[in-house]
């Protein structure tokens, strides 16, 4: 377990994390921190901890509509899956139609062949 020491609306803060997770948890800090001091040029000195409730706010709301976004995303890619095996089965179809097509063709053709090779038929000389 790592330790990291973090500072959010000047106080420090040590904080625990999985190793190798430092440089993560100190640029979520630093973050933070920097939403804090945004609040605060917006809103003046109203209180450090309504500054930090607000900006916890302010990142709770953010993560809403980044779930809101992934949920669109997940149904969007949902649709598209969809979309793609029913194209696929549309296609295989297709090409089923289309082989079966050419296997009537290459009969009909072999069919015309066999009767050339066979010569004119007794009734077709005499009528000729």
């Amino acid at each position: 377990m790592a330790h990291v020491s973090v500072t959010i609306n000047g106080r420090q803060y040590r904080m625990a994390c999985d190793d190798g997770e430092e440089a993560h948890l100190s640029r979520l800090a630093q973050e933070f921190d920097e939403r804090i001091e945004r609040l605060r040029a917006e809103f003046g000195e109203i209180g450090d901890m309504r500054l930090t409730v607000m900006a916890a706010l302010t990142v709770a709301d953010d993560l809403s509509d980044a779930r809101e976004r992934a949920q669109r995303l997940e149904l969007e890619v949902s649709n598209l899956q969809e979309s793609s095996r029913l194209a696929a089965d549309h296609a295989q179809a297709t090409q089923g139609a289309i082989v079966a097509a050419f296997n009537s063709a290459a009969e009909r053709i072999e069919e015309v062949a066999r009767r050339l090779d066979e010569g004119p038929r007794k009734d077709e000389t005499a009528a000729g």
